[in-house]
């Protein structure tokens, strides 16, 4: 079979477009190597917890870990994830209109600066693009919200191994919300020791699979230390996360007090009959950032305290 190839022409941009998409693959490249300020304050936090010799081996391995990582500028793991944006703009940011081609140029520039291992497969032909582009790939997630000139994003890297225990379903009517903490529970006790604990979990409550699905993508882009404003949907987060630890997982599967950094709820309202449930994780190497530009393109880094893209 001849060799395949994808076929990738980079974009003409303007020079205000090359100038977002040059400070996001520096961006890109940074969060490969750099845990964001509140993943890194929670595994301090947790790895005090832990008294056994062998869960706080793993933590301190994990903290050697990021500090060559950072020392290095090199990813802190080998799986580097497929991309995905998740974007919250108003109509008239100047380059909403090409906003497309900045990200997937900008992912192909980051790939290379990093550098970040390959990840896009193209469904069916089987074969790798070597670039960490695709059909679909990166996933981009877009809401326009209101007339403003600003753009907020998430950038994540969705690594194989936490994106194992991901499901969705619509539950039987009847079900309730027992329903959905049996679903999470089921989840996490088969597939959560795969994720690479201490996890944060992403619950996404809606009407169907794709609604709850990405309600749950949203919720990890929460801090860790945030909470539902929904008092009975906190009461939920808080449930599931007492449940999850007492499964006993630990720091990578080796046993523990703690199994995660956090259990995040992200709700929408709902058809009366119908409760969508879905899972996604986020592993201890939790690589998400969020930046933010105003019209001219100056930018700040909320997860980022002191960070400075050349």
């Amino acid at each position: 079979m001849d060799t395949m190839t994808y076929d990738y022409t980079e974009p003409t941009l303007s020079t205000k477009g090359q100038r977002m998409r040059d400070i996001l693959a520096d961006y890109i490249a940074l969060i490969s190597h750099r845990l964001p300020d509140d993943v890194t304050a929670k595994l301090e936090e947790l790895s005090k917890i832990e008294v056994d010799p062998l869960q706080k081996l793993v933590y301190d391995t994990m903290m050697e870990n990021q500090l060559l990582a950072n020392k290095l500028k090199r990813p802190s793991c080998q799986d580097t994830g497929a991309l995905q944006f998740f974007i919250k703009c108003g109509a008239q940011f100047p380059l909403l209109g090409k906003l497309n081609q900045i990200l997937k140029d900008a992912v192909y520039r980051g790939t290379k600066k990093a550098p970040l291992r390959h990840n896009a497969v193209q469904t069916f032909d089987e074969y790798n693009t070597g670039m960490n582009i695709g059909d679909g790939i990166p996933s981009i997630f877009l809401q326009v919200d209101g007339n403003g000139t600003d753009i907020s994003m998430y950038v994540y890297m969705a690594g194989g191994g936490c994106t194992l225990p991901g499901a969705a379903k619509v539950l039987m009517p009847g079900e309730g919300y027992e329903g959905v903490v049996r679903f999470v529970m089921d989840r996490m006790t088969s597939y959560g020791i795969n994720a690479c604990p201490p996890l944060l979990v992403g619950v996404g409550v809606a009407t169907s699979v794709e609604t709850a699905a990405l309600n749950s993508k949203l919720a990890l882009m929460r801090r860790v230390d945030s909470e539902n404003p929904n008092a009975n949907a906190a009461k939920l987060e808080h449930l599931l996360e007492d449940g999850i630890n007492h499964i006993g997982l630990g720091p990578q599967g080796f046993g523990g007090q703690k199994s995660v950094m956090g259990v995040n709820v992200e709700n929408t309202a709902r058809h009366p009959s119908t409760i969508g449930v879905a899972v996604s994780t986020g592993c201890w190497s939790h690589r998400r950032g969020l930046i933010n530009f105003d019209a001219d393109l100056n930018y700040d880094l909320p997860l980022n305290k002191g960070v400075e893209l050349s």
